[in-house]
């Protein structure tokens, strides 16, 4: 079953912060790396992130478990840049027919895999070591989110696990009918297709049921609305996003120090 509960241990430095602290300094860290093209920049805040993993009280293997989608698209936006770039300036590397390997080619294709990984690892760590709860509940108190924005959110992240299920249950049911693709690719294709279509219809249908009940409940009534569990954001939570913002303007630093800056814009 697909998992989106904490995984992190629960007395860690860090991963007690403020779920809207952890989801700031994310943004902030991901948004500075976005400036630069080159792979110096991303791979030094890609070192920080695995650095103070730890502090988070994510281990690496359950990082990797959690993220091995993320690390399968790397390579294959890797695979692809080296093998179909247009671009394939500076000194060949790799010289097998078709396939051609410079360094201007290998550079670029690191970049990119390098800041898709910096990019999204803070997002993998926040939702790692924060319960969709606390979450809408800080984004509630902490960043003044609508009330139905911040819920339908949970709710989302709550049905989410019910969508494999229901997957298989559709799957199941389609086979005790005899529906079944055998070793047919375009037949497991269409199959694919209209299993993913019935899931989707479904998913509609609970998101229509799940808004009908916010509104019986007031949630669209304009009315202030009380909180259980109180969401403080401290002195600590404030130097968690401005340490990431330092960080990663640390690392844009020393890429332009080295003369590796490649802006995005210009």
């Amino acid at each position: 079953m697909i998992s989106i509960e904490p995984v992190a241990a629960p007395g860690a430095p860090l991963a007690r912060r403020n779920p809207v602290a952890k989801l700031a300094a994310a943004l902030v860290f991901s948004f500075i790396l976005l400036a630069t093209l080159d792979p110096v920049a991303p791979a030094l805040a890609l070192a920080v992130e695995l650095a103070v993993l730890p502090l988070f009280g994510v281990r690496y293997r359950v990082l990797a478990r959690r993220a091995w989608p993320l690390l399968a698209g790397a390579a294959g936006i890797l695979v692809t840049l080296v093998l179909f770039a247009a671009d394939r300036s500076g000194p060949v590397l790799l010289d097998a027919g078709p396939v051609l390997v410079t360094s201007g080619v290998l550079v670029t294709a690191l970049g990119l895999v390098l800041r898709l990984l910096a990019v999204a690892l803070p997002g993998v760590i926040v939702f790692a070591t924060t319960d969709a709860t606390d979450l809408a509940d800080a984004l509630v108190q902490n960043a003044k989110a609508p009330a139905r924005f911040a819920i339908g959110a949970l709710a989302a992240f709550r049905l989410v696990p019910l969508l494999e299920q229901e997957w298989q249950m559709i799957s199941m049911a389609r086979r005790a009918r005899g529906v079944d693709a055998g070793r047919n690719p375009l037949a497991k294709l269409r199959l694919f297709g209209s299993t993913a279509f019935a899931l989707l219809v479904g998913a509609i249908r609970r998101g229509t049921r799940l808004a009908v009940a916010m509104d019986a409940r007031g949630f669209d009534a304009g009315v202030p609305r009380t909180v259980a569990r109180p969401q403080r954001f401290g002195l600590a939570d404030g130097l968690l996003v401005a340490g990431a913002g330092l960080v990663a303007g640390a690392a844009l630093t020393v890429s332009v120090l080295l003369g590796t800056f490649r802006p995005l814009l210009g």
